[in-house]
Order: C-alpha cells, then structure tokens, then sequence
C-alpha cells in the first residue's frame, strides 16, 4: 500500500470511517482519554513517525497532536487493507 498522508487519515475520521482496536481502546482508557480525544488528536496532528509492524509488516502511523483539553498527545494509526 502507498504512503499514508495525514490528509487520507484524516479524511477516514471525518467519514467515520475507522475502527478501534481494544489495545487501543484500553490505551484511551489508562491515559483518560475519549474517542473524542483520539479524533481531535489526528484532526489536529501529523504524522511524525512511520512504523512496520514486526508480525503483520503492515506500515503504522505515529501521529502526534492536541486533544480536546489542547494536551499534547501521540496515537498509532494504520490503514488497513480495505481502506
């Protein structure tokens, strides 16, 4: 798959078009943090780090933006197969 651009990503969030892993959903949870929180941080962010994942070698995304409350904060996201 092509290179994500945060643009792709963001889009997909304006269409409410994702999905949440329950790794992630917990992550939200420990850190105290919304759904609401995780769409404000992509909407505001960019991508400051790619990744491959060891098992699957699919390419994740580090994006890095403000939550509602303006908090710095960081989120993994991926794009998956179906888009």
């Amino acid at each position: 798959m092509a290179r994500a651009s945060i643009a792709k990503i963001r889009a997909l969030v304006q269409a409410l078009s994702y999905s949440v892993s329950s790794h992630a959903a917990d992550e939200l949870d420990d850190d105290k943090f919304s759904i609401l929180d995780l769409e404000a941080i992509i909407l505001s962010g960019a991508i400051v780090e790619q990744q491959r994942d060891r098992v699957t070698r699919e390419t994740k995304y580090v994006v890095r933006g403000l939550t509602l409350s303006g908090e710095d904060a960081e989120c993994v996201v991926k794009i998956g197969p179906t888009g």
